[in-house]
């Protein structure tokens, strides 16, 4: 039986559940829950229900959900022991706080309640104030256990969406990345693994025209996705080359064409860096523009043949943190088959497994040692997921490799 004040359980706008003190009395004497009944009917937060078949009170409790179950120990159809037995065994009484009733303080008694998982003991009938305030107290700790279990619940959910999202948003970044070029007079492959959060790597590359060939990468600050959309937004504009006024075989001009697409105070405080390159067939030579972006490594076939790598400086500003500015156009005169790395920050900025930064020096180190006929990029990814001691880095890996045709 309830009593008239039963309050249920209600989803609070922000979908916060709020859980009502509900009693579950199992007891075989009806005068004992009609006593119990009164003793509470003033209580006007507190939800009475009664079961006087304890072969019924496991049911009855995973359809009421009470916040503390009151059993008697001695009923003829079952004997109390054993029910606190099976309360503990059902999943969804496990935890729920139970208050042994007896009509005697019997030490022996009192021992096997409690070692096989009742967490109070009181002789029947106790005191008005006393059973109020137990019902209270443990109901108290049941509840905010709940509420504990139902954050975790939500924040877990709430994980899971967000890591669904970003790997969506990854997978949608992948597919805008362009084939790898195999034949022709330049020829390119790539790597791309991004971070648990996505950062806001993309790159690509495409001829201009029959003589012109762009390559280029770009960084956004930031992680998530957010920062992919924007990272996706500079891509396709490259992509389809659609700034007005600008010569995209001038990488300055492009650099300056992105500085004033993309203001930060319009694209929500986000800024990127880029490296942007076009490289001339005809004449071997190719231009570069760069904004706050990593060098690109240029190796082998350097017409002075004097060095082995040469580092791409891209000193420019960062993309769109003011507007109006310029951007220098620099050029590198490439000799026969050279070889062009360009990438993110992603790729040398790994925290090892002792807690110590791999340095720049380092990373070009380790490439310019790579052996010749072992895939560069494949051999430094698998040495920074050793060195950061997973295969989940901190940063999107993003690498792309230029060959351009051996030219006499």
């Amino acid at each position: 039986m309830s009593n008239d004040n039963t309050l249920t359980s209600s989803l609070l706008p922000n979908a916060t559940r709020e859980y009502a003190v509900t009693v579950l009395l199992v007891d075989d004497q009806a005068i004992i829950a009609e006593a119990v009944r009164r003793m509470l009917a003033t209580e006007r937060d507190i939800c009475f229900h009664y079961c006087s078949d304890p072969t019924q009170a496991v049911e009855q409790a995973n359809a009421i959900g009470p916040t503390v179950i009151l059993q008697d120990l001695v009923m003829p159809e079952l004997d109390g022991l054993t029910l606190v037995k099976f309360f503990r065994a059902n999943p969804k009484t496990r935890e729920v706080p139970l208050i042994v009733l007896s009509t005697k303080e019997e030490p022996t008694i009192k021992a096997q309640a409690f070692a096989i998982g009742a967490n109070d003991y009181l002789v029947k009938l106790p005191d008005k104030l006393e059973l109020v305030a137990r019902i209270r107290y443990h109901s108290k700790g049941y509840i905010a256990q709940l509420e504990r279990n139902e954050a975790y619940r939500k924040l877990a959910e709430s994980q899971r969406q967000l890591a669904e999202e970003v790997a969506q948003a990854a997978k949608y970044v992948l597919s805008l990345l362009p084939a790898p070029i195999q034949t022709g007079s330049v020829r390119v492959d790539w790597r791309f693994v991004p971070s648990m959060q996505l950062g806001g790597d993309s790159f690509g590359y495409h001829w201009l025209d029959d003589d012109h060939f762009a390559v280029y990468l770009l960084d956004v600050s930031g992680h998530g996705v957010g920062a992919s959309l924007l990272s996706v937004s500079a891509l396709n504009v490259l992509r389809s080359q659609s700034l007005s006024n600008t010569d995209f075989r001038d990488p300055g001009q492009v650099l300056q064409g992105l500085n004033s697409a993309f203001l930060m105070d319009q694209h929500d405080d986000k800024y990127f860096t880029i490296w942007y390159g076009v490289y001339r067939k005809s004449t071997g030579q190719l231009r570069y523009a760069g904004g706050g972006h990593p060098p690109a490594l240029l190796f082998g076939g350097l017409e002075s043949g004097e060095m082995r790598v040469k580092h791409l400086e891209s000193g420019g500003p960062l993309i769109g943190m003011v507007p109006g500015l310029q951007f220098d156009t620099q050029t590198a005169n490439l000799g026969p088959c050279a070889t062009l790395l360009l990438f993110s920050d992603g790729v040398f900025e790994i925290e090892q497994a002792n807690g110590e930064m791999w340095k720049f020096d380092d990373f070009v180190g380790f490439v310019c040692d790579s052996p010749p006929n072992e895939p560069v990029m494949d051999r430094l990814l698998s040495h920074v997921q050793g060195l950061h001691g997973s295969n989940q880095l901190d940063d999107d890996f993003s690498i792309a490799e230029a060959i351009f045709e051996c030219r006499r």
